[in-house]
């Protein structure tokens, strides 16, 4: 079974939204979300890649973090009553995942990371 069929097996209630960090980087929840503000205050150490490309390019980081997945895979949005669970069952794959981070209703869409480069907003 696949990684992703084998969470929603047993724990498709309890997932509230997925998004596959890539065409969107870290912003792409964005597309998804009204009314809601994300926070990502654990990401993934940011890939020596992403930095290498960083420094030739001369980009800024919040387009880094607009444009590229930065290392970080797929998010899936659930209680954080819920999340050990699911983090369990990438674990038992050898796939590392952790809380990365949480969501707060809002009056308009909003995006903040926390970043080892500083905080971004959206």
């Amino acid at each position: 079974m696949r990684k992703t069929g084998k969470i929603f097996e047993k724990h498709r209630t309890a997932i509230h939204g997925m998004v596959h960090c890539s065409g969107g980087g870290q912003t792409k929840v964005m597309h998804f979300v009204e009314n809601l503000h994300v926070i990502k205050d654990n990401l993934f150490t940011t890939p020596q890649l992403f930095k290498i490309i960083q420094q030739a390019a001369g980009t800024h980081w919040k387009e880094m973090y607009n444009v590229f997945n930065m290392g970080h895979r797929m998010e899936i949005y659930c209680d954080k009553s819920e999340a050990e669970n699911l983090i369990a069952v990438a674990n038992s794959f050898d796939v590392e995942a952790k809380i990365v981070g949480y969501v707060e209703n809002s009056d308009k869409k909003k995006l903040t990371l926390k970043t080892e480069n500083g905080t971004i907003e959206y």
